[in-house]
């Protein structure tokens, strides 16, 4: 039987010659970690060449290299180790035994994918960590048992300037603060943006709540400065809820939910301020979200009623007109007080629903009664932001045959706030077919005056609290005299409501009022109660008489 032909022996010249034009960046080093051998591709890579029996940390210093890698042995047979270069690039190194103790390493460049990996980490606006970036660090410090606190960030008044300047400005406007949020961090906080203009700064370590205070002062300070970009000036604010560990849980999501809670507290005190995290703010979100999933079902059970309060001309005594006012009556609750569940209507957006609700109701009500006279329906400043508000006001109308001229739409300033130009646009587009409007809670804005120029209201509602405030208050009284004189020049007429007193009365007709509303003058009743009365018109002397107030 013929042998087989011996295999060809390659001597080791061969072997050095195929490595050097490989295409991958080889590096030989004999087992006291010199190097023997650098291919064409690992000295392109490293920038430099080594020396005839070069240590291998000398090489990697000459080159301007960070970083070193352990040489393999029999105890661990391959070596692992990522570099920089002086350029920036990142390399991964892999060092394996050779049969002579000496050792092979393999070098590749992963700067791209360290690029890409650090992109999926940043948030790509602001180059702040990310979502996924705080929660990992969140996660990998509560695993630790390590102390932290989370201050979580939202911006007061920023959709305003997005939706007013446009979103280059609102992007440059969020890398502002970025930057001046880098400038409260300390070394080893992690300052995130988690979208929008929801920021959080992660604190690892223990700190007393005198600390944090200071921290989330300088936050709102900072944040609250003015901006100026692009030739605008350009004022914001921030409001912080803070959150701390082990305290407060020792759960990510837990803490994150803390952290939103005292946030929301904040913003419902007023802004541009910081809450900490207490228990009772989750005893009352659970409540609030026991009465949004109430209010929810209340729409399809039509629990919903409404109440009617007379409007009284001062002139002539008279009932000129009703005020709708929204009644909820829960099967487990009871009557349940608007305080209690407008505002969760209004954070919900349910408020929507149950103002069209409302708004169709009060007209077929009006639309029945014996006397011409007017309905007052509020408006929420949510429902402006629904492109299908007219075409809901002209539908209730015509649904009910309601003359336009009966109905008086009741806007607060807040609603002329965020897009002033579109929410009088619409005004006067209701104001061409005949309705009516009106400025409820006149007094209690800061620029109501600038709208009265640009909007010709039908009448100004002053607020209940400078009514109340009459007799105790020389100023609240000063500033119902100044109301009633500027709706006289402006042709509006005024009325005083939460009138509760035979003095309070006396003193609202001295102050020039036109009309007044309260609990004095007729006490909020029901449609049928409403027709009835209207059935047999009585003057105001007559109502105080019988109800005897």
């Amino acid at each position: 039987m013929p042998m087989p032909d011996p295999e060809p022996v390659v001597q080791p010249d061969a072997y050095l010659a195929a490595l050097l034009e490989l295409a991958t960046p080889v590096l030989l080093a004999d087992a006291s970690g010199r190097v023997e051998f650098a291919n064409r591709e690992a000295t392109a890579l490293l920038g430099c060449t080594a020396a005839p029996a070069m240590a291998l940390d000398g090489l990697f210093a000459s080159c301007g290299i960070q970083g070193r890698i352990a040489l393999p042995d029999a105890a661990a047979p391959q070596r692992f180790a990522q570099m920089r270069l002086s350029d920036g690039r990142i390399v991964n190194v892999e060092a394996r035994l050779l049969p002579d103790g000496g050792a092979a390493l393999t070098l590749a460049d992963v700067s791209a994918f360290v690029r890409e990996a650090e992109r999926a980490r940043r948030d790509p606006l602001t180059g702040l960590a990310n979502r996924v970036t705080l929660h990992a660090t969140l996660g990998r410090l509560l695993q630790a048992d390590e102390p932290l606190t989370v201050l979580s960030i939202d911006l007061d008044r920023f959709k305003s300037v997005n939706d007013t300047l446009g979103h280059p400005i609102g992007d440059t406007l969020l890398r502002k603060v970025a930057e001046r949020l880098g400038t409260v961090a300390a070394d080893g906080d992690v300052v995130a943006r988690l979208g929008g203009d929801e920021f959080t700064i992660l604190k690892p370590g223990q700190f007393s709540q005198q600390e944090i205070k200071t921290t989330a002062k300088r936050v709102v300070d900072l944040v609250g400065r003015t901006y100026a970009l692009e030739g605008h000036m350009i004022h914001i604010g921030a409001s912080v809820g803070i959150t701390q560990a082990p305290q407060d849980g020792t759960d990510n999501d837990v803490l994150m939910k803390n952290a939103d809670l005292a946030l929301y507290r904040s913003k419902a005190e007023g802004r541009g301020r910081f809450r900490f995290f207490e228990q009772e703010m989750d005893e009352q979100m659970q409540a609030r979200r026991a009465i949004e999933l109430d209010l929810r079902r209340a729409l399809a059970l039509k629990e919903f009623e409404l109440a009617y309060q007379p409007q009284v001309d001062l002139a002539t005594q008279d009932v000129v007109g009703f005020e709708a006012l929204l009644r909820w009556r829960n099967a487990a609750r009871g009557l349940v007080s608007p305080a209690e569940f407008i505002p969760v209507a209004e954070e919900t957006g349910l408020i929507v629903a149950i103002g069209e609700w409302v708004l169709r109701t009060a007209c077929r009500d009006a639309a029945s009664w014996p006397e011409p006279i007017s309905v007052g329906v509020n408006l929420s400043p949510l429902q402006f932001r629904s492109p299908t508000l007219a075409q809901t006001v002209l539908s209730a109308l015509a649904n009910s045959g309601l003359a336009p001229e009966r109905l008086e739409l009741e806007i607060t300033e807040n609603a002329l706030i965020e897009d002033t130009d579109a929410v009088i646009a619409l005004l006067n587009r209701l104001r061409d077919v005949g309705v009516r409007v009106s400025m409820d809670d006149f007094g209690t804005g800061y620029s109501s005056l600038a709208y009265l120029q640009k909007f010709p209201f039908d009448r100004l509602k002053i607020d209940q609290s400078f009514v109340r405030g009459m007799g105790e208050n020389p100023e609240a009284g000063a500033i119902v005299r100044a109301v009633a004189a500027l709706g006289a020049s402006l042709g509006m007429k005024t009325t005083a409501e939460g009138v509760e007193t035979e003095e309070q009365l006396a003193a609202i007709r001295l102050e020039g009022c036109t009309h007044v509303q309260g609990y004095f003058t007729g006490r909020p009743m029901a449609a049928a109660d409403a027709s009835a009365l209207l059935t047999q018109p009585r003057r105001v002397a007559e109502i105080i008489e019988e109800e005897g107030l």
